[in-house]
């Protein structure tokens, strides 16, 4: 599994990777986002964007199902990014059950409220926390 910026990856990898997987915006992915490549294919990515000097919001968290045993691997290389960021708190907003039960078993908290005003509330989904100590 290797993971770099988004855009750093050829156009090619990206568009065939986002042919299949539309709900993904492509701007912002290539703005703050990154991607997992497997065999010479990207099949995940997220962007992790600052809020607020060491508070950081991780996006668009997505791998495709035939990799998504190694999702708790992502999230875990998403706190190590984090880390080298100088984050402080990670938040995550979920919207699968799946995703709760991994974020949990890595030691997340669940937030009560929307920590991020800017994020749009939903009924479904929850918000998470992650605080990383150095």
């Amino acid at each position: 599994m290797k993971l770099f910026r988004a855009n750093q990856a050829s156009e090619e990898l990206i568009d065939n990777f986002l042919k299949n997987n539309t709900e993904i915006n492509k701007a912002s992915l290539l703005e703050s986002g990154y991607v997992v490549q497997i065999n010479h294919r990207i099949t995940g990515c997220f962007t992790l964007e600052s809020i607020d000097d060491d508070l950081y919001w991780l996006k668009q968290l997505y791998i495709t199902r035939t990799e998504a045993i190694k999702l708790p691997y992502l999230v875990e290389a998403v706190l190590a990014l984090a880390l080298q960021k100088k984050a402080k708190k990670v938040y995550v907003r979920s919207h699968k059950l799946m995703l709760d039960i991994i974020l949990e078993s890595l030691q997340f908290q669940q937030e009560k409220a929307s920590p991020i005003q800017e994020a749009v509330e939903d009924a479904h989904g929850k918000w998470w926390s992650y605080n990383i100590s150095s």
